[in-house]
């Protein structure tokens, strides 16, 4: 089919290359402009650009895809349809309604579960059973279309939001292809969504990743795995920041409960957190300008008593 291709950040790069190695003509790769990043505010091209240029896509990047400019380059380019993966701008009905096909996107969750910017770590945030992906023909509403199919997985005990990012990449590209095809037979139904068990995924921000250690074990482990690797979680240690980068649940039979949230016990080269339910064993941290190390190494030099949050 002929295709303009619409995606800006790495989880966009799995489509892409899927479209790509189907065979479909990309017309285009539409991403959105590239922005000053770093100390030095160098900017950095988007990394669906990258790999468009690097697989010779030609590549599109409007300030506003729906300017009356930009829509008429897209009637040039006449697609059959448009695909569209975190491209980070909402689409209006204009150019939803271009292409012979319509748009389609491809969403990290098994809609309408979760809707929004960051479905994938609220999904490990949450301890969700299932995961995935759904393609969905679009409509001006935030992930609000009609459902076209769906492909799910079980997300591993030690699943992070980083190493879900990648599967549901890979497993979205496989599922656009299927659905590219179903659409080409005119076999393809679709969903309306409901509003029953919808959830907006809101945005992650580094402010989140503070603990709050009178909150129960099992729900900063999941916090701990789902911002990994960004933001990210950190608590605070004599005024100092500490990044806590993996931790797991303790076993009554491992751990004894201490007196006070964010308590700190040390036995045997382990490192040890009392929250307001259960204890966290911490694994690998980060003291504030120094490299990540186990919690073993940390000991070595450390001695933390208490963990605080806002350098309290």
């Amino acid at each position: 089919m002929k295709i303009v291709f619409m995606g800006t950040p790495d989880f966009a790069v799995g489509t892409l290359d899927a479209l790509y190695e189907a065979g479909h003509e990309i017309l285009a790769a539409v991403s959105q402009p590239d922005r000053p990043k770093g100390r030095h505010s160098v900017l950095q091209p988007t990394p669906v650009k990258q790999r468009a240029e690097e697989l010779g896509i030609k590549v599109l990047q409007p300030e506003d895809p729906n300017a009356p400019g930009f829509l008429e380059e897209l009637r040039k380019l006449a697609p059959e349809v448009i695909v569209v993966t975190a491209y980070g701008r909402l689409l209006k009905k204009e150019l939803l309604g271009l292409p012979r096909y319509g748009c389609i996107n491809v969403h990290a969750s098994l809609l309408p579960r979760w809707r929004g910017a960051a479905p994938i770590q609220w999904t490990v945030i949450e301890g969700d059973e299932e995961a995935g992906v759904t393609t969905m023909l679009m409509d001006e509403g935030l992930d609000t279309g009609d459902i076209l199919l769906t492909a799910r997985i079980r997300p591993a005990e030690d699943e992070t939001g980083g190493s879900l990012f990648e599967k549901l990449s890979l497993l979205g590209g496989e599922l656009i292809v299927k659905t590219l095809e179903e659409l080409e037979r005119g076999s393809l139904t679709r969903t309306p969504q409901g509003a029953e068990g919808m959830t907006y995924a809101k945005m992650l921000t580094k402010e989140m990743g503070e603990i709050d250690w009178t909150k129960d074990a099992d729900s900063i482990e999941r916090l701990i795995r789902g911002l990994s690797p960004w933001p990210g979680t950190y608590t605070h240690i004599d005024g100092r920041l500490l990044k806590i980068h993996r931790a797991k649940l303790c076993g009554e039979s491992t751990c004894t409960e201490a007196a006070g949230p964010g308590t700190v016990s040390v036995r045997n080269g382990q490192l040890f957190v009392q929250c307001g339910k259960g204890v966290l064993e911490l694994l690998e941290v980060q003291p504030e300008g120094k490299k990540r190390m186990t919690a073993a190494d940390y000991l070595r030099g450390y001695h933390p008593v208490q963990f605080t949050q806002n350098n309290s």
